[in-house]
């Protein structure tokens, strides 16, 4: 009776993974062969409210708030807005003397959605046709306003930027930095090969303007640190489909340490089930189901890929023991299992930027087993109820070096 229910346990898993494995093998492999031609540049002009909201970043915000005003777009054609939170003087002395306008916001609980709200409430609404969200840290790189703009006039009216590494300057950070290459290849690049809308990353982001402060004047997003998820259920219940732009870059700043890879995947853990809530919530009613709202239900589904690394390594753990002792606890053939974790590593494989490739790559990836480590105490700690926002220190200002692994 106990081995059948072993074996029941281990059939359903096998599906489970089995799914989203070809799932994701699917995107992948869409994301390689399916080619998008890139927008022209455009003589017509969008305007833009460059939107940066800054909490404790001392470091990097000068730097952010001056490149990006010296950002390569017409002069004319956008203006830069800070929500300066809990800044120190001499910092917001030094931003006051910037060509930007600086908001300096006091809440009693923090939060990036109130930084937005302030901002977004404060600015002329008939003056611009879209904002462009920027972290603290983020770096527009030559362009990437003039790719966005090419994609609003062409119809769309949300649009995320291809966010790459500024730093890989730590083992914990190149991997960082692969990571979010392959969420790029997935879940944006891949999406939109499949006609699907691309997700939202938090940063590097534009959306028409009244959209946007339609979406952060809505009840309950103040509190919520989710924010940026729950603007990628706005969109879709709206029926924006969100544009990916991989040649317009943003460079943002990877976790460095460990603590800090914690205190971020925690947060992530529980935007992950706040973004489920919305889905399962009767107040969050779609009545339209779209191709795009039964994708982004499913991607809220998907075990993150630490997961699936740990569980696979225990599954043949167990298959290795089940060999010794000549019992498959599993009930499924070796073969199944070996096809399935296969299918797996080509899903990555084919994600992988070729630049990743190197020597140091391969020695950041012998720190998985911390890695996955932290990421076990980062869901044990994860409170999807909690209203403050994880904050997550920057403060890298070196050379960047996004395109290339040494």
């Amino acid at each position: 009776m106990l081995s059948a229910i072993v074996h029941i346990f281990f059939i359903l898993l096998f599906v489970y993974l089995a799914i989203n494995v070809f799932y994701l093998l699917a995107l992948s492999i869409a994301g390689r062969l399916i080619k998008r031609t890139p927008y022209t540049r455009r003589p017509d002009k969008k305007r833009f409210a460059v939107l940066i909201p800054s909490y404790r970043e001392d470091e990097v915000i000068i730097n952010t708030v001056k490149q990006a005003i010296a950002h390569d777009y017409p002069e004319s054609a956008f203006d830069v807005y800070v929500a300066a939170h809990q800044l120190r003087a001499d910092t917001m002395d030094k931003l006051r003397q910037l060509k930007a306008f600086v908001f300096e916001v006091d809440f009693e609980t923090g939060s990036k959605a109130r930084s937005l709200n302030y901002l977004l409430n404060r600015i002329d609404g008939e003056k611009y046709d879209a904002a462009l969200i920027l972290d603290g840290d983020n770096i527009m790189a030559p362009g990437c306003m003039e790719k966005i703009n090419a994609a609003f006039q062409n119809g769309y009216r949300a649009v995320q930027c291809h966010r790459t590494a500024k730093n890989k300057n730590t083992a914990v950070a190149l991997l960082d930095a692969l990571s979010e290459e392959i969420n790029n290849h997935l879940f944006r690049k891949g999406a939109r090969a499949l006609g699907l809308s691309a997700s939202l990353i938090g940063s590097g982001m534009a959306f028409d303007l009244r959209k946007l402060k339609e979406t952060y004047n809505k009840p309950g997003i103040l509190g919520n640190p989710a924010c940026d998820r729950e603007v990628d259920f706005e969109m879709m219940k709206a029926g924006i489909v969100v544009e990916y732009l991989e040649n317009a870059d943003t460079l943002d700043e990877k976790v460095s340490s460990g603590a800090v890879f914690q205190n971020q995947r925690t947060r992530w853990l529980e935007s992950q089930w706040i973004h489920l809530g919305l889905f399962l919530s009767g107040k969050e009613r779609v009545a339209h189901k779209t191709k795009d709202y039964w994708n982004k239900l499913f991607l809220t589904l998907v075990p993150p890929r630490i997961i699936f690394l740990a569980v696979f390594c225990f599954i043949f753990f167990l298959l290795l023991i089940g060999a010794l002792l000549k019992n498959n606890f599993t009930g499924i053939s070796y073969a199944c299992w070996a096809l399935l974790f296969i299918a797996y590593m080509l899903c990555l494989f084919i994600a992988v930027p070729p630049y990743f490739y190197t020597r140091r790559t391969a020695m950041a990836i012998l720190h998985l087993p911390r890695i996955i480590f932290l990421f076990i105490r980062a869901a044990l700690r994860a409170k999807p109820a909690r209203k403050e926002f994880v904050h997550t220190p920057k403060t890298f200002v070196g050379e960047e070096d996004s395109h290339k692994t040494s």
